[in-house]
């Protein structure tokens, strides 16, 4: 019996990602030739590991992913898109976007996309310190910030600690352009070879329908990320970022990553023009 294919696999610690990866960690599906461990780290840590080719296959920010065309390519399956929702910035007082201008803004990362679609939207008119994502609504309620920009389940508990939405990302995007907004994909990397990149990407695609055909079983399993989330909260979570659009980017997905992608190098946010290659 030959060795099997190691497949080093990196995702957040959170519950869409747990969900969506349920199957591979805990041996659900057949993985043939292949055998994968799992690192979980947060997605920023995940993006400068992308740099360095560190990971097989491996979450990154669809900002992260501007950078790491060479190495990588992104897998058809696996996206979380924000359609019309998506990450925030909340502050401690109710104000629109104009209030935001000139303000210090709490990040979770300057590769993740929300801090992308921040920049587009303010420009430089703003200054930003980075922190780990699970403690920027503690910092924005401490008044260590003015404002903060949120990602993961900060998105339905944001309110619980007085904070007030001042823009959602993803409505901005879609109202801008009538599109998804994408913010995550799974990048698996080229010097695999184009066999093994397509064989893994089924896999994964593989572990996100079992997820989705054994609902409860990958809720469970979920919930062990989900940080202050109840059943219901995290059920709620998985369905934003874990669906259709999880299963295949489509043409609209794809129509989505390609603009974000051009805007930022239009608007000079990221140095190159990004050509996109889907496996699967």
């Amino acid at each position: 019996m030959s060795e099997k294919t190691l497949i080093r696999v990196g995702h957040s610690p959170d519950p869409d990602d747990a969900f969506m990866f349920h199957a591979l960690a805990n041996d659900k599906i057949d993985t043939g030739p292949y055998r994968f461990t799992h690192e979980l780290q947060d997605i920023e840590t995940l993006n400068h590991r992308a740099q360095k080719g560190e990971l097989e296959l491996s979450a990154v920010s669809l900002h992260g992913y501007a950078y790491v065309t060479d190495k990588y390519a992104l897998c058809a399956c696996g996206a979380s898109m924000g359609d019309n929702y998506g990450p925030m910035v909340v502050a401690r007082q109710p104000g629109q976007i104009s209030s935001l201008r000139g303000k210090k803004i709490a990040v979770p990362g300057t590769l993740t996309t929300a801090f992308l679609s921040l920049k587009l939207l303010l420009g430089n008119d703003f200054t930003y310190e980075v922190h780990p994502f699970d403690e920027i609504l503690n910092i924005v309620e401490q008044g260590k910030a003015d404002a903060g920009l949120i990602i993961h389940e900060g998105q339905l508990t944001y309110a619980t600690q007085g904070l007030h939405l001042i823009v959602d990302m993803g409505k901005w995007w879609y109202e801008e352009t009538g599109l998804p907004l994408p913010l995550g994909g799974n990048a698996i990397r080229r010097d695999l070879g184009r066999q093994a990149m397509e064989e893994v990407t089924v896999l994964l695609k593989q572990s996100i329908q079992y997820g989705l055909q054994h609902r409860q079983e990958a809720l469970s399993h979920a919930l062990q990320y989900g940080r202050d989330l109840d059943r219901s909260q995290a059920d709620k979570f998985v369905g934003m970022y874990v669906n259709d659009w999880t299963l295949d980017f489509g043409p609209r997905g794809r129509q989505a990553v390609e603009l974000l992608l051009k805007r930022a190098y239009d608007q000079k946010i990221i140095p190159h023009p990004v050509d996109i290659e889907f496996i699967g």
